[in-house]
């Protein structure tokens, strides 16, 4: 993991100290609202529903202990409205028909961008908040506004078996180029980068406005493949190929060269014709030729000044050394007798075998694994995490991976650095705690933004719907029956649910005043399992809260009979027989699903 600096750290502090200055002149009226509220997003301060939300950044996933400890004291001691606030909100959630309240305080929520949020913080106690996170080297920065947001990369960046190269050190020096870039602090729209360095995409780098993937050429020298124009929102959109190679020294210079021609020809008379994508789209090859013109403009007339030097990659590698593991010197006998003991006890235990089979990924080290400690269970909202689960899940990562950890593009929270003799003292451990459930991949693995609980925008609840899903498939002998299927939830059109990309996406609409939901089918995010980055397909008019649990049972439950067994002998996949057979069947099961009169109804 990263170690910041005493620059970076000084940084830091000064950003939280200039906030609390912000804070108090507002507070005094000497900054009106309207003045306030660009520092207060700046910093990662949102106003939503009910009450503020910040959102904490965490660079490419990456997180310590300290910095998960630290969280944790912000859900236990800040995330609580006043009673009036709570009350009222409650009130106003006891007002939607049918749909049972969901609200809860005191936790933090792991987003599908790697970061963190709380939903409850009072504005008078958000300076308290930004110094806290200052002393363990966090911050809000760029987690809002019309800026280059916080760059996301693969959870098991570093670590996969089947990586090229290790992402993480160019995420971070994309990290420090872009923070507070003067030139881009005010672009057309937000701007979101994905990075991954490994032969399978599980960083979605064509759903974002630029996505990276770092690779290495028959000669083998590194550089980038480059991707620009993804998107989700009102018109999803995937990343088209702008560079097939670029040598990795020239990785700043062309973004700068991308963001730039954005900055000037991006669209700012129509928020919703303000991405990228909408540019690449109505510009095509004229777009890519004016980057390459600002490109070779910045080289041969600018000169060059983010080209990288090997030093420089030098110095930003050095951070990521591997933490000290306290492995054996005999490895391989090590290896083969932690093994043994291992299959001895998943024999032993079918539970401890089906969490090995689902949470436990292969390591570039074979003495090592990389364990998921699942954030999908009953009674909770995909992603959060109370601030007794953080502490405690603080102190797995300190007894089980070095005090590391990652937040995943899925939500869940990844232990990078696992010893293979250690794996069940983990499972014990994580089971007690209420994180060990074997579900990685499967259909109450899902993704879910907080919708209209929490957010503004949203045009629908997702939490409600999550939540009867989840409770609809508890049985994990079905769960595996179904096998992998990537079940995403978005509360409104914006697509902070990622549902574009689900197998099965779930949407959020407004019909009426009334929260209705339309479902798509068949999109992925990039994974080997999926194919190429593809939004998924509406199978018809959307349906009310009511309705949903049982068109996807109807969707499933087609699956089932449609689904054959592969060359491999082993069961089609849920978006294998969808590309099999098409659409159709699926959506006629989605519409006999229907319910007369469903619209009074309710989950």
């Amino acid at each position: 993991m990263y170690q910041y600096t005493e620059f970076d750290k000084a940084f830091v502090r000064a950003r939280a100290a200039e906030f609390r200055d912000q804070l108090g002149r507002w507070q005094t009226g000497q900054l009106t609202e309207d003045q306030f509220r660009p520092l207060r997003l700046q910093n990662g301060w949102y106003v939503q529903r009910y009450a503020p939300m910040l959102r904490v950044a965490v660079p490419y996933g990456e997180i310590n202990a300290a910095q998960i400890k630290v969280l944790a004291q912000i859900a236990r001691d800040y995330d609580t409205p006043d009673d009036a606030v709570l009350a009222e909100a409650q009130a106003t959630q006891d007002k939607i028909a049918g749909l049972a309240p969901q609200l809860t305080t005191n936790y933090g929520h792991f987003t599908t961008r790697q970061n963190v949020q709380f939903n409850w913080i009072p504005l008078d106690k958000s300076a308290d908040v930004m110094e806290l996170l200052a002393t363990v080297n966090m911050h809000g920065i760029q987690t809002s506004g019309n800026c280059i947001r916080n760059t996301t990369t693969d959870e098991l960046a570093g670590v996969a078996v089947d990586e090229v190269v290790d992402p993480r050190p160019y995420a971070e020096l994309i990290r420090q180029w872009s923070t507070l870039h003067p030139e881009f602090a005010h672009l057309p729209r937000k701007f979101k980068i994905a990075i991954t360095g490994a032969t399978e995409d599980r960083a979605a780098i064509g759903w974002h406005d630029v996505g990276l993937q770092v690779i290495q050429n028959d000669a083998g020298e590194v550089g980038f493949k480059v991707l620009v124009g993804g998107g989700m929102g009102r018109t999803p959109m995937n990343g088209v190929v702008i560079r097939a190679f670029l040598p990795w020294q020239d990785i700043m210079n062309y973004l700068e060269a991308v963001v730039r021609v954005y900055n000037r020809w991006g669209r700012r008379d129509n928020k919703y014709k303000a991405r990228i994508k909408i540019l690449v789209k109505a510009e095509g090859q004229r777009y890519f030729d004016e980057v390459e013109t600002e490109f070779r403009d910045i080289l041969e007339r600018d000169g060059a000044p983010h080209t990288l030097p090997q030093a420089e990659l030098d110095r930003v590698k050095a951070g990521f050394v591997d933490p000290p593991l306290n492995l054996p010197e005999n490895t391989a006998e090590w290896q083969t007798q932690a093994e043994t003991a291992l299959g001895i006890e998943a024999a032993k235990t079918p539970a401890f075998a089906r969490w090995l089979e689902r949470n436990v990924r292969p390591h570039r080290n074979p003495q090592l694994r990389a364990v998921s400690l699942s954030f999908k269970r009953p009674g909770y909202a995909p992603g959060d995490a109370t601030a007794e689960q953080l502490e405690a899940a603080a102190v797995l990562a300190e007894k089980y991976s070095a005090g590391e950890a990652r937040v995943s593009h899925t939500q869940n929270l990844l232990l990078p650095w696992v010893r293979v003799d250690q794996l069940h003292a983990l499972w014990l451990e994580a089971k007690a705690l209420g994180v060990a459930q074997p579900n990685i991949g499967l259909l109450t693995d899902m993704i879910a933004c907080p919708g209209g609980d929490y957010c503004a925008l949203a045009n629908a609840r997702s939490i409600p719907t999550a939540s009867a899903i989840t409770q609809r498939y508890q049985d994990l002998d079905e769960l595996e029956d179904l096998g992998h299927i990537d079940f995403h939830i978005s509360g409104c059109i914006n697509s902070c649910g990622h549902h574009h990309s689900g197998h099965i996406g779930i949407l959020g609409v407004d019909k009426d005043g009334k929260e209705w939901y339309q479902v798509t089918l068949g999109g992925s995010d990039g994974k080997d399992l999926s194919g190429v980055a593809t939004p998924g397909k509406v199978v018809g008019p959307s349906f009310s809260s009511f309705e949903v649990p049982d068109v996807i049972e109807a969707i499933l439950d087609t699956y089932k009979q449609l689904r054959v067994s592969t060359s491999k002998g082993k069961q089609e996949a849920f978006i294998e027989t969808l590309h099999r057979v098409g659409h159709d069947p699926f959506k006629a099961a989605a519409h006999a699903a229907r319910h007369p009169a469903a619209d009074v109804q309710s989950v």
